[in-house]
C-alpha cells in the first residue's frame, strides 16, 4: 500500500540516498521525459522493497513491492529481476476491474483471489489489474545480449511492473523476476505515470 514518509527531514533522506542514481540517469537518458515535461522518475530499491515515484525531485509515492525470489540478474530464464535504467514502453488493462487477470497482457475477465496472508502463494505467477512492461535502456546489460552472446534484454524477458494476487507477500522477494504491487497501488501508479517514464531498478 501507499506510503508517506514522516517528515520533511525524513523524506529529503530518503531520496538522498538516490540523488547520485537520480542524476546520472537524467544525464544519461536526458531524452527521456514526460509530455508535460515533469521529471517523474521511478526507482524500485530491491533493499527497501519499495518502489518510489518521484516527482520534480521529491518522493510522492512510496509503494511496497515483490521483486525476484531468486535476486537480482539480467540473463534471461534466471528468473531474476533485472537492474540498472528502464523505461515504460507500453501500459496495458487500463479501465479493468481490479483483481483482473491478464494472460499474454489480454485480460482474461477472470478476478483473482487475493492473499493476504505471508505464507499462502498462489497456484499460479498471475498478473493483475494493471502492467508497465518495462524496456531497457543499456545495452548489454539490460538490452540485447551480453559479451558473451546471453540475452539480456528486459523487454523480451517480459520484464513488467503488475499487480498480484500474493499481496500477503509483498515487502518480500517474491517474484519471478518482475516487480509485483498490490492492486490499488498499480492501479493508482497507471494514472500518474505514462509511457516513456524512466525506471531505475537499484540494488541500493
Amino acid at each position: 500500500m501507499p506510503q508517506e514518509p514522516n517528515s520533511s527531514n525524513a523524506k529529503q533522506k530518503d531520496i538522498s540516498r538516490f540523488e547520485s542514481i537520480i542524476a546520472d540517469s537524467k544525464r544519461r537518458f536526458s531524452n527521456i521525459s514526460e509530455p508535460n515535461n515533469k521529471q517523474t522518475i521511478l526507482i524500485v530499491s530491491i533493499a527497501d522493497q519499495q518502489l518510489l515515484l518521484i516527482e520534480n525531485h521529491e518522493i510522492s509515492k512510496n509503494y511496497s513491492i515483490s521483486s525476484a525470489e531468486a535476486g537480482t540478474g539480467n540473463q534471461s530464464g534466471s528468473y531474476q529481476t533485472p537492474l540498472g535504467a528502464h523505461q515504460v514502453s507500453e501500459k496495458f488493462g487500463e479501465d479493468a476491474v481490479i483483481s483482473s487477470i491478464f494472460k499474454a497482457r489480454k485480460n482474461t475477465h477472470t478476478l483473482a483471489e487475493i492473499l493476504d496472508n505471508p505464507n499462502e502463494k498462489s497456484p499460479e505467477d498471475n498478473i493483475t489489474s494493471r502492467i508497465f512492461w518495462l524496456d531497457g535502456l543499456e545495452q548489454g546489460h539490460n538490452k540485447g545480449s551480453d559479451k558473451q552472446g546471453n540475452n539480456v534484454d528486459s523487454r523480451s524477458r517480459y520484464i513488467y511492473i503488475h499487480g498480484t494476487d500474493e499481496e500477503g507477500r509483498l515487502g518480500l522477494p517474491a517474484s519471478h523476476g518482475c516487480i509485483r504491487m498490490a492492486n490499488r497501488d498499480i492501479i493508482e501508479l497507471f494514472e500518474l505515470v505514462k509511457i516513456g517514464c524512466l525506471v531505475i531498478i537499484t540494488k541500493g
